[in-house]
């Protein structure tokens, strides 16, 4: 039977088999494949744990136990989960860094960078309340505290948190919600990184020289698929150590003691891969202050190819680029560790310091960088 007649091969060939990639992309452009590899851990594990999982105040915390001493290999599913979760994140976060040194939000693959970045939104919003779901201290406390931000919003801020919770208080109801909506997302992720992989394949790739490579393309099988997997092994062997040797490594303490209402944990903190953003949050002396320049921290990375103001993608041919990228990536690393640390000096100021810089390098620093650049490359054209 020819393949032509099977729209479904005909579209699995022409995406996976004889998609015409760069020639020069490196193993940095593996870590798109990789974030799909998590999604379907993650997928695959959340349904089997959906199995055995109760979502009630009174068993939740339990039922983890059972799933923990009593499953077949639950341990393994839970331990899978929760480190998986932590790897979806860090596969993210270096793809987006990529994107940002090479470039690649830049036209004609802006909307396929608008789409990553709401993805990167829909997995904040499926990790917190999974974060929710088994019922620790930390679980409690943390859904307490970022729910109430929400009442920050003038006239109907009350409102929306007594929605949210169900009820006066995070309780039962809103731990059925939360479970609910932690099942639903992760496949509304799916749908969206589907249309993020159909608008890069209109397009094609970029590449680390960010420069159209039309005619300088081979197909994606066997070369890159081989490249791919090597990679995955890799990253394999990475997660398997950290399942196998370290698998409470990235947990909190104080998340492994069940709920208690009537007592609350001396320094409440969220997941690592929240951290930097909850530095942007505290950083700002005011309530609502502090919720928009939260949000504004990542619908800032969506404008991105609005703001960019510079013909040249590629960051190997922008020095001046190149350091003040690597000082954000740093000030990233620095907002990190200040979320996790006490509210107090001189760690308020540090985070202030590190907050200013995140914001000036995206609102001041990259559109007046690409008309510096624009200015001295016609300088040199006149000499």
């Amino acid at each position: 039977m020819r393949l032509t007649k099977q729209p479904i091969l005909l579209t699995l060939n022409n995406h996976l088999i004889d998609y015409p990639t760069p020639i020069n992309i490196h193993y940095a452009w593996t870590f798109g494949f990789l974030s799909a590899m998590c999604l379907i851990v993650q997928l695959i594990t959340g349904i089997f744990l959906a199995m055995h999982y109760t979502p009630h105040v009174d068993l939740a915390f339990v039922s983890l136990e059972h799933i923990m001493r009593d499953v077949n290999y639950g341990w393994f599913l839970r331990y899978c989960h929760a480190n998986g979760a932590s790897m979806f994140f860090i596969v993210v976060y270096i793809h987006i860094f990529r994107g940002l040194y090479f470039g690649s939000y830049t036209k004609p693959r802006h909307w396929v960078w608008v789409v990553g970045i709401i993805i990167l939104l829909l997995m904040i919003i499926t990790a917190f309340i999974g974060y929710v779901l088994p019922w620790g201290q930390m679980s409690l406390w943390g859904a307490t505290v970022i729910t109430n931000l929400v009442s920050a919003i003038p006239i109907v801020g009350n409102q929306l948190v007594s929605w949210l919770w169900g009820g006066f208080s995070v309780d039962n109801a809103t731990l059925n919600r939360f479970f609910s909506l932690h099942y639903l997302l992760p496949f509304v992720i799916a749908a969206a990184s589907l249309v993020h992989l159909a608008l890069l394949h209109q397009d094609g790739s970029g590449n680390p020289l960010g420069v159209n490579s039309t005619v300088d393309k081979i197909s994606i099988y066997p070369y890159f698929i081989i490249k791919d997997f090597l990679g995955l092994a890799i990253f394999v062997s990475f997660f398997s150590i950290c399942i196998f040797f370290y698998p409470n490594l990235l947990g909190h303490p104080d998340n492994y003691i069940e709920a208690n209402p009537m007592v609350t944990p001396a320094h409440i903190v969220p997941e690592w891969y929240f951290l930097p953003f909850y530095a942007i949050l505290r950083s700002i002396p005011h309530k609502l202050g502090g919720v928009i320049a939260m949000i504004s921290a990542i619908v800032i990375l969506g404008l991105l190819p609005w703001i960019h103001t510079t013909e040249i993608r590629s960051s190997r041919f922008r020095p001046i680029y190149r350091f003040f990228y690597w000082v954000m990536i740093s000030c990233c690393i620095l907002l990190g560790w200040i979320g996790g640390m006490p509210v107090e000096e001189p760690y308020i100021l540090i985070g202030q310091l590190a907050s200013f810089y995140y914001f000036f390098y995206f609102i001041i620093f990259l559109p007046s960088l690409g008309q510096l650049e624009k200015f001295l490359l016609e300088f040199k054209r006149s000499l």
